[in-house]
């Protein structure tokens, strides 16, 4: 019998949990602050609720479905979180613009590898209802907001717009297999340029055109002002000039966490549903790809609903930034458990006076544990010095005599002796 999981999925302990929940609700605090409620779906859908929404290398190579034995129906495990809300949102009715935010599983079959697992977390927040720059500029701020207050300051917010590479690629450059082509840019990351273009001859495009490609995505702008040499190149190309204008508005509303932003022509990401601006967020001192990204996809909802509904979001990966803070010392599992307090006793009748105390401390708003083993005190104090908990009471006989308790703080190597009716503001005062 195998008693680890299955390659790619992963068993956390108690410290791992402690650390991933403080990222997560570090994640969740920026959501609410920005307006943004929570909602959850299934971890199953119908496959028929995903199939055509990815693209066919997505769905075919890396999403989790299955035939049901019962009811000979087909399921999959969500890849991500956005195509359930499209689905979710176009059988309610909401107050437009409807925010909101979900943290949950997501499943992928990819081949597992540092940074990248098979079962992972994403934490997404989306603004269904507003075509304008102002909702990808507020999502644009929010990112930023989250990877400050999650202690990175050394990253990059790339940014692009899909309609650029509409009027370039499509239109001036004339491609046909034009998603074959953005798959293979997005892959920039992992095999070069030198693989990008290997790809590209697999689709069968020319040379010169090759060549053509991988001159204009090697091409980053700091600010938008740089822009102004594409619109002269493609002039009077739509959907270029269009793509540069979102852009420049986003930029504006950023004002000084533009600074965090370059404009990369290189940034395609590579599903599907994308429409306009698409972003990812690259950390400077650790190659693990984007830790965080999200885009506009103004035509996923109406195939749910029946009616267009523009929409924005933004996704971090929970796994990524964990690994990442790690790395660079910015996160660290050292702390094992949440309880405050432990209470050590040498006898039946010095437990009764723990149990009730305990109780008082529990009702008060401490974390508090009491041995439940019947163990000596030494192993009691050992128990309490494996966990790492702060404070310990001792109950002996001197403390049931005279209706005190002993307190003993490990992390200061002080103690004191105080009366028992007086433990609650003695510990808030000490905690």
């Amino acid at each position: 019998m195998r008693l680890g999981p299955p390659s790619g999925f992963r068993d956390f302990a108690p410290a791992d949990m402690i650390l991933r929940k403080k990222v997560i609700s570090i994640i969740e605090d920026s959501f609410i602050r920005y307006g943004y409620d929570p909602i959850e779906t299934p971890v199953l859908e119908y496959w028929e609720t995903f199939k055509g929404k990815y693209g066919e290398e997505t769905e075919n190579k890396l999403m989790y479905k299955f035939k049901d034995p019962w009811s000979d129906k087909w399921f999959a495990l969500r890849f991500d979180l956005t195509v359930p809300m499209a689905r979710f949102f176009a059988s309610k009715a909401f107050p437009i613009p409807f925010k909101r935010y979900h943290i949950g599983r997501v499943w992928r079959h990819e081949r597992p590898q540092r940074g990248r697992y098979r079962e992972f977390w994403q934490a997404d927040a989306d603004i269904i209802g507003s075509e304008y720059p102002e909702a990808d500029a507020e999502l644009l701020d929010l990112t930023i907001h989250t990877m400050l207050k999650l202690g990175f300051n050394k990253f990059t917010v790339k940014l692009n717009d899909r309609r650029l590479l509409k009027g370039i690629f499509e239109e001036e450059l004339g491609l046909r297999d034009v998603l074959a082509t953005y798959r293979a840019i997005d892959k920039l990351d992992k095999i070069g340029y030198d693989g990008v273009k290997e790809e590209l001859r697999k689709v069968g495009l020319s040379e010169n055109t090759i060549n053509r490609i991988i001159e204009i995505i090697s091409t980053e702008f700091s600010s938008t002002s740089s822009l102004d040499h594409l619109i002269e190149q493609f002039s009077g190309n739509e959907n270029v000039e269009a793509g540069i204008k979102h852009l420049t508005e986003i930029i504006d509303l950023l004002g000084n966490k533009k600074r965090y932003v370059s404009i990369s022509l290189n940034l395609v990401r590579g599903l599907d549903y994308y429409t306009g601006p698409v972003w990812e967020v690259i950390l400077a001192d650790v190659p693990l790809g984007s830790v965080a990204g999200g885009g506009r996809y103004d035509d996923l909802i109406g195939i749910y609903a029946g009616k267009k509904y523009p929409a924005t979001g933004t996704s971090f990966g929970v796994e990524r930034i964990i690994d990442a803070g790690k790395e660079i010392g910015i996160f660290n599992a050292d702390k094992v458990t949440y309880t405050q307090i432990y209470i050590t006793t040498i006898s039946r009748e010095a437990f009764r006076y723990a149990w009730n105390l305990v109780k008082i401390l529990r009702n008060s708003g401490f974390s508090a544990q009491i041995d439940l083993m019947r163990r000596t005190e030494r192993k009691q104090r050992e128990y309490a010095n494996k966990k790492n908990i702060p404070i310990v009471i001792y109950i002996g006989p001197k403390e049931l005599a005279e209706n005190k308790l002993t307190i003993y703080n490990r992390r200061t190597n002080e103690r004191w002796q105080i009366d028992k009716n007086e433990v609650i503001e003695f510990l808030r005062r000490l905690l």
